[in-house]
């Protein structure tokens, strides 16, 4: 958990306690190098002396590249190590607009290089250290994350003021770290805009920085880089900002720190890695006899499952280890329901314990789809039944709805193992990863998949009562009928409640032939408790989320960022003077909303992995470059109401189409989607650049810009009481205001 100094002191010393002391000691040492900058009356990270005034391209590009760079590492990062924020994920976004923005409003003033490097290391030191394993920041999450109407994972939901206002001044002193530190890449970025020669073409180069940050990033993902080495290209990034050699030298040793304060040591019976998608830490136990017990499997931070043998040899000489039948282990039930030697599919086949089911069960084929590869290398490896060696079984390193939309095959059993997402989240909006899994279209086409004897089978973990209700009744719409609903409890494996479905008598002739199986069900049988909650679809895929509400989680923290934000953008003279422009912050808010729109959109087509976002976004950038290419190449006036009509009229005829029932095959149907959500961008590209070109501040219409950004943001959310295609209206809308601002600027530039 801590630095790898821990492993070689001369004296025994507890993790915490050594975090603790090496926190101290870089606080110290970062105090006493100020101090004798001070001394030496030379500004230590100012460069508000030394920065030469005229334009310099490279240094645009580098302060672009690091802003998207960094947004993305801090999104992932802190996500991670304070769980609360794993479920509010663009909450760490609009912090980092935050800082941005405020830094294009302090463009003339000095570069806040000191302030930002603090906020850095203070960040990774209250967040790693002493803290994590404490009660400080899971104390956090519990007390921002408690509540009864929203499933976030091992929080509860009993709600307190006094736990709630504490876990807020928390999160307001992480929120405010945040933001400083992005406040200088916003004044570098603003003050090449004001230099640059045409501001539409430093806007260019800005878009093309931003696109290399984000590839730069899905590479280092890609590659499961840890987190040390996201943020310490964040620190060299910002050393080659500096302006003076010593500054440079300085934070450029803070790497050595960084790493000390970030580093995880492995060996190999306890392994960390950073996959596309997560954290995995996995640690072997072992019986008395030394032999292996299970592979215990955490998910950021969060207990995700147990890799497990339930072989009948390892079983045999261990007759002790479980207390319940081995066929009435949650792996094993699922089989018992189906035709002999079933065709089996299994979604979220995880580290294989299911896929050791099927093959146990004498299952004739078994297609495994699983989104994350670490996952899967990690059951390869380590699952002592090894299932992945099987020539029975098909890896499909895959999205299970993309999966579902593209496979032509039919199966006996359409199984769906234990999958819940806990943490992970879209990096762009506050979706989990499965939720497109679980809702009403999705079982269609599971159903479509089945056999005409098959049978469907979910594994749950359900926290909350209305998660029962949803889903028997989607399989209600679904099937016809209701589906069996039980609880299988294990001593030795995780344990599960159970739906049973079959589109013909399948499973009530299974009960039938089986009457030890008809007993469990009847003795586990789960009631439904509660009044009805509203199904979800692919339009409202808020599987963990009761009502069509925004949960008092969600709205609790969103007011902090505002309070925040005002209160910061309150104690500059410039913004208490002038608002910012009505035009380029409603057309910040648009572009968000767009974004935001497009990446949960085609993921119905192409799934969540971590490439869509990546491919959206940098889709999306492209458009805008598109755009500002157009805008420059272009020699007669363009007629801006025109443009604006044509935006208009592209977002509602997005929204009359019903695009998730687009036909040809999913990937024609993908990429028409694509088109259609990129033609509004293109037009809201070449307003935004032809009035961008002939501002007289391009670093005010920037702030402005993020700061319509932070707005569209926070009325993302609005997609939990209307579904998110009712944010296609709310992008119209704000379209709707930015062709007010733009009436009144034509106004203000008319002679007279």
């Amino acid at each position: 958990m801590t630095g790898p100094l821990v492993e070689f002191l001369p004296f025994r010393m507890s993790p915490r306690l050594y975090s603790f002391f090496l926190a101290v000691a870089l606080l110290i040492a970062f105090r006493i190098v100020l101090f004798v900058a001070k001394r030496q009356k030379r500004p230590l990270l100012d460069d508000s002396i030394t920065e030469l005034p005229g334009w310099d391209l490279e240094r645009l590009l580098l302060a672009s590249f690091l802003t998207l760079f960094a947004e993305l590492a801090l999104i992932r990062w802190i996500a991670v190590e304070v769980r609360v924020f794993a479920y509010v994920k663009n909450l760490t976004l609009l912090l980092c607009f935050v800082g941005f923005g405020l830094g294009c409003a302090l463009a003339r003033k000095s570069i806040r290089w000191p302030l930002a490097v603090k906020a850095f290391l203070g960040l990774l030191i209250v967040v790693r250290l002493p803290f994590r394993n404490g009660m400080l920041l899971e104390g956090l999450s519990q007390s921002l994350g408690a509540a009864g109407d929203v499933a976030i994972w091992a929080t509860g939901s009993a709600w307190s003021w006094a736990r709630f206002l504490g876990g807020a001044a928390i999160a307001a002193i992480l929120f405010l770290l945040m933001v400083w530190i992005f406040v200088p890449l916003g004044q570098v970025v603003s003050r090449q805009m004001d230099r640059a020669p045409s501001a539409l073409s430093a806007y260019s180069w800005n878009l093309f920085g931003s696109l290399a940050g984000i590839l730069a990033f899905l590479a280092v993902s890609r590659m499961m880089m840890p987190p040390w080495f996201w943020l310490g290209i964040v620190l060299i990034g910002f050393a080659f900002l500096q302006t003076s050699r010593r500054d440079r030298y300085f934070v450029a040793a803070l790497v050595l720190p960084l790493f000390l304060l970030l580093h995880e040591p492995s060996s190999p019976d306890h392994r960390y890695m950073w996959t596309p998608y997560q954290q995995i830490q996995y640690e072997r136990h072992y019986l008395p006899n030394g032999d292996f017990s299970r592979g215990a499997v955490w998910v950021n931070h969060t207990g995700y499952q147990w890799i497990v043998d339930l072989s009948p040899e390892f079983l045999a000489r261990h007759p002790n280890l479980m207390q319940e039948p081995v066929d009435e282990n949650p792996y094993n039930l699922a089989f018992r329901f189906t035709v002999p030697d079933p065709s089996v599919m299994i979604v979220g086949s995880g580290t294989g314990n299911d896929v050791a089911a099927a093959l146990r069960n004498h299952s004739r084929s078994v297609d495994a789809v699983e989104i994350d590869p670490a996952i899967l290398q990690l059951g390869r490896e380590e699952h002592p039944e090894r299932p992945y060696d099987s020539p029975k079984v098909t890896i499909h390193l895959n999205d299970a709805r993309a999966f579902l939309k593209r496979s032509p095959q039919t199966y006996d059993l359409v199984l769906f193992g234990l999958l819940d997402s806990h943490t992970q989240l879209s990096d762009y909006a506050n979706m989990r990863i499965d939720n497109f899994v679980y809702t009403e279209e999705s079982f269609l086409e599971a159903r479509r998949h089945l056999t005409p004897n098959g049978v469907m089978f979910i594994k749950f973990q359900v926290d909350y009562p209305w998660i029962t209700r949803r889903l028997d009744e989607m399989l209600r719409q679904t099937f016809g009928k209701s589906p069996l609903i039980f609880r299988a409890e294990s001593s030795y494996t995780s344990g599960a409640t159970c739906f049973a479905i079959s589109p013909s008598n399948q499973v009530q002739d299974a009960l039938s032939a089986d009457p030890r199986l008809a007993a469990f069900v009847t003795q586990h049988a789960v009631a439904l408790e509660g009044k009805p909650v509203p199904i979800t679809t692919d339009d409202w895929p808020y599987l963990y989320q009761e009502g069509r509400w925004i949960p008092r989680t969600y709205y609790s923290l969103a007011v902090l960022v505002v309070l925040v934000a005002i209160g910061l953008y309150s104690r500059i003279p410039e913004a208490r003077q002038q608002a910012p422009s009505l035009f380029f912050f409603s057309m910040g808010a648009g572009f968000l909303l767009l974004e935001t729109q497009v990446i949960s959109r085609l993921a119905l087509f192409f799934g969540t992995t971590w490439q869509v976002n990546g491919v959206v976004i940098s889709a999306l950038l492209v458009a805008l470059l598109l755009a500002n290419f157009v805008v420059e190449r272009t020699r007669r006036s363009i007629p801006r109401f025109a443009i604006l009509g044509a935006l208009i009229i592209s977002l509602a005829l997005a929204y009359a189409l019903p695009v998730n029932r687009l036909p040809g095959s999913p990937a024609m149907a993908g990429a028409l989607a694509t088109a259609i959500f990129a033609i509004p961008i293109f037009f809201a590209g070449i307003l935004f650049a032809l009035e961008f070109r002939i501002v007289d501040s391009p670093s005010a219409a920037l702030g402005a810009n993020i700061l319509g950004a932070v707005a569209g943001g926070l009325l993302e959310n609005l997609s939990l009481l209307f579904g998110m295609r009712a944010q296609l209206l709310v992008a119209i809308a704000l379209y709707g205001m930015a062709g007010l601002g733009l009436w009144r600027r034509r106004r203000t530039m008319l002679p007279g």
